[in-house]
C-alpha cells in the first residue's frame, strides 16, 4: 500500500487538469452519449501507457543505475513546472468549460475522436510514460505503484463520465477551476519535494 497510494494520488492529480480529453468525456457525460465506451477507452489507453512506463523505466533503471537519479531530478523539475502552470492558472482564473457545440455522433466517431485526443497529445506521454514511469522507480513495489495509477485512471474517467450532470453547475463557475488548479499545484509541489528531499 505504500506504493499503491502514491501511484493513485499522482495519477489522479495528473488526470485532473482540464484538457481536451477530459472536456470531451465531460461533454459526452452531459449528453449521455456512449458514456461507458468513452470512459473505458480513456482508462484503457491510460493503463497501456502507464504499464509501458512502469515496465520500461524499471528495466532501464536496473541496466543503467545512474538513470534513476537523472530521472528523479528531471521528474521533480517537471512537477515543479507543472505545478507552477496550475498555480498561475489558479491565480489568473477565468477558466470555464464550454459544454456546447457538440452534435450527436456515432460510437465509432466518438471513439476515433477520443483516440486522436489521447494519442496525438504529447502531454499524455510525458504524464504517463515518462513521469509516472520514472517516479515508479523510486518506490519499492513498482507494480503496486502502477496498479494504483491505473486504478485512479479508471475511477476518474468513470466518475467524470457518469457524474458529469452533477458536476456541470459547479464547473460552470470559474472559481471552481481556480480551486482545482490550486489543489493540483500543491500536490505536484509536494510530490516534487518528496523526490528531492525524501
Amino acid at each position: 500500500m505504500t506504493s499503491f497510494f502514491p501511484g493513485f494520488a499522482l495519477s489522479l492529480t495528473l488526470i485532473l487538469a482540464i484538457g481536451a480529453q477530459n472536456a470531451f468525456v465531460l461533454r459526452q457525460g452531459l449528453r449521455r452519449e456512449h458514456v461507458f465506451w468513452v470512459c473505458l477507452t480513456c482508462a484503457a489507453c491510460d493503463a497501456l501507457l502507464i504499464a509501458a512506463g512502469v515496465a520500461g523505466f524499471g528495466a532501464l533503471s536496473e541496466a543503467l543505475p545512474w538513470f534513476e537519479t537523472v530521472m528523479r531530478y528531471g521528474g521533480a523539475a517537471f512537477l515543479i513546472w507543472y505545478g507552477w502552470l496550475n498555480a498561475r492558472s489558479a491565480w489568473r482564473g477565468g477558466e470555464m468549460l464550454d459544454t456546447g457545440g457538440v452534435t450527436t455522433q456515432s460510437l465509432r466517431r466518438a471513439i476515433l475522436t477520443l483516440l486522436g485526443l489521447t494519442f496525438l497529445n504529447p502531454h499524455v506521454y510525458l504524464d504517463t510514460v515518462v513521469l509516472l514511469g520514472s517516479i515508479s522507480a523510486q518506490y519499492p513495489d513498482r507494480l503496486a505503484f502502477g496498479t494504483g495509477a491505473v486504478t485512479a485512471s479508471f475511477c476518474f474517467f468513470f466518475t467524470l463520465g457518469y457524474g458529469a450532470r452533477l458536476l456541470a453547475p459547479l464547473f460552470a463557475k470559474p472559481v471552481s477551476w481556480q480551486i482545482l488548479d490550486a489543489l493540483i499545484a500543491l500536490t505536484m509541489w509536494a510530490i516534487a519535494a518528496k523526490l528531492l528531499f525524501g
